[in-house]
């Protein structure tokens, strides 16, 4: 009997990779998500049934759609982030989650230091300015007066410190496990609070916290200097997307650069569409380099628990 592998991150549908050939190889057949979408509850339930191995994005995945995976035996993602998934509920199955550890570092330091270089200097309205008939000049500040604070010193964190760093800025991080890495000259550590009062921009590289509380909130804002600019690559439930929009009103908050948002994409332009917000359709590891590694990890991870366990079936 041949056995299936569903497939669903949307950069995967919309272009297959070569690497997928392995799975030919090896006797197993893909099951491909909606070509370039994030599938919803009723498309995983239709899929998943049969399936023994799984290649997931960020699509959220409910217990139900693990109840319905009978023969699921190992979930591999194409990233680090796993808050999409039931974790707990998976463990209790016996099921196995594999992550791509620092496959879209690089990708999504990159498009942190894009966002930042973007607000810094004003570069969408500059650019919307001109393509409707304007020629506005809108003066902008340089990185190395800035002070960046990085909130979660992971792969990714780690490198938006270093490449912020070799710029000239002065740079404050926070991270619960403080780890031992290559900093920047002009580096130090310090608790959130402090990070955020002291940040000329403060850049957000974290998982979402384990309360499902917003890290960013009315609160945080307050803490913040005025005229900050705050970047996240990381997750939107990292803010209170309400008091971000009540903030950049105000104009206490000068620009919110993000590449995720609670709904993608998102109906309302509330925020999205706000004047003071860069937006980007989260393609922080949408990298040709981080999409190859990302999914070359993420089937070797995959091939070599499958491989095992049907090896010891035999």
């Amino acid at each position: 009997m041949v056995q299936k592998i569903l497939v669903t991150p949307r950069s995967l549908t919309a272009h297959p990779h070569p690497s997928f050939a392995i799975f030919a190889e090896h006797d197993f057949e893909l099951v491909m998500g909606p070509r370039g979408q994030q599938p919803d509850e009723a498309a995983l339930l239709a899929l998943i049934p049969d399936c023994v191995g799984w290649i997931a994005g960020v699509e959220p995945v409910s217990e139900a759609v693990i109840n319905a995976a009978t023969a699921l035996r190992a979930v591999s993602r194409n990233g680090v982030g796993v808050d999409n998934l039931p974790v707990a509920h998976l463990q209790a199955r016996g099921i196995q989650l594999l992550t791509a550890a620092a496959a879209n570092a690089a990708g999504v330091a990159e498009l942190a230091l894009a966002l930042i270089f973007s607000a810094l200097r004003h570069v969408p309205a500059a650019d919307a300015g001109i393509k409707a008939g304007g020629w506005p000049r809108r003066r902008g500040r340089e990185i190395r007066n800035c002070t960046v604070g990085v909130i979660g010193c992971g792969a990714i964190g780690r490198d938006v410190a270093k490449l912020t760093g070799a710029l000239g800025a002065r740079v404050i991080g926070y991270d619960p496990m403080r780890p031992n890495f290559e900093t920047p000259a002009a580096f130090r550590w310090a608790d959130i609070p402090d990070l955020l009062a002291q940040s000329d921009i403060v850049t957000l590289h974290c998982p979402p916290l384990p309360s499902e509380q917003p890290l960013i909130d009315a609160a945080a804002l307050g803490q913040m200097r005025e005229g900050a600019i705050l970047v996240n690559t990381a997750r939107a439930a990292l803010v209170d997307e309400a008091a971000i929009l009540a903030a950049l009103e105000s104009g206490w908050l000068e620009t919110y650069a993000a590449d995720v948002f609670a709904e993608e994409p998102p109906r309302s332009l509330a925020l999205a569409g706000h004047p003071h917000v860069i937006a980007t359709s989260h393609i922080g590891a949408f990298t040709a380099e981080s999409v190859d590694r990302a999914t070359i990890a993420a089937i070797e991870n995959l091939m070599s628990v499958l491989r095992a366990e049907n090896a010891g079936r035999v």
